[in-house]
């Protein structure tokens, strides 16, 4: 199969499946999701991704009728059907199909997955951004349905003809509309802590592991849009971007001052990809 789409037990080419009306992900984005990509079919960083799905789930009150263990295997038998060796492999709950009514409904939840190809991503890649004043809710931690922030953003940042936007908050630099982002600066890696201002990327978890693991120092604090601008390098990392660099923000040139220690995080991530989905 070139795609394969799965609802609530029954599956399709993504052309051919459809979903009811009523379903609450249309009125309300009443529901919670979580991505990643598929190299060889293998999906990279199953466990962490299926388990930041269970938490965003808890933390909306889901009841979800499968284990993480259930959920894996669905996915990895999915997985395994569709053609293509690189896979974009997304997956969502919803709090089940009733008529619009704010209060949750006695339903059961339901179920959506998509797979479509998607090539590898290019890491060494180097980004353009702009920034973009973050005005989301204050529950960015949990990955949910309800993106038009992200939208609004992501149409801003295509209007400039760059790559992606950071968020801030004041001066206080948070995350961007689809991942993380970092500084080096003196040879230590700053990222924002994993509060409720950001989602808890899984590639942010890689990149702060691997930059432990090349001895490279690992500091956790807020740091301000000043820092970005004249931060030895800017990282952006995302499931799809393991560790990206950036070459200008608002138009200004950023980065480039640290080329071999970026490489190297660039590397390491790249090869724990392989060492884990096959060459």
């Amino acid at each position: 199969m070139e795609t394969l789409g799965y609802y609530n037990g029954k599956y399709g080419e993504l052309a051919d499946m459809t979903v009811p009306m009523n379903d609450r992900a249309c009125y309300f984005g009443d529901g919670v999701y979580d991505a990643t990509y598929a190299h060889n079919h293998i999906i990279y960083c199953l466990d962490e991704h299926v388990d930041r799905f269970f938490n965003s789930a808890a933390l909306l009150r889901f009841s979800l009728p499968y284990t993480k263990d259930e959920l894996k295997t669905l996915l990895g038998e999915m997985v395994a059907k569709v053609d293509s060796n690189d896979q974009f492999v997304y997956w969502q709950v919803s709090r089940g199909t009733a008529p619009r009514n704010h209060a949750f409904p006695d339903t059961g939840v339901n179920t959506w997955i998509r797979l479509h190809p998607v090539p590898t991503p290019n890491t060494y890649k180097r980004l353009r951004l702009i920034t973009v004043e973050d005005t989301r809710f204050l529950h960015c931690n949990i990955k949910t349905l309800n993106l038009l922030p992200n939208v609004m953003a992501a149409q801003q940042t295509a209007e400039a003809g760059c790559d992606e936007a950071v968020f801030h908050r004041g001066e206080l630099v948070t995350e961007c509309a689809h991942s993380n982002v970092s500084i080096l600066r003196n040879g230590i890696l700053k990222t924002h802590p994993t509060d409720h201002y950001i989602l808890p990327g899984i590639a942010r978890a890689n990149l702060v592991a691997m930059s432990k693991k090349l001895c490279i120092g690992v500091d956790e604090t807020p740091f301000a849009l000043d820092e970005l601008f004249t931060a030895d390098e800017v990282i952006v990392s995302s499931s799809g971007f393991f560790c990206m660099g950036v070459d200008e923000i608002d138009g200004r040139p950023v980065g480039g001052k640290a080329p071999d220690l970026l490489r190297r995080l660039q590397d390491t991530l790249t090869a724990d990809f392989t060492a884990k989905t096959g060459k």
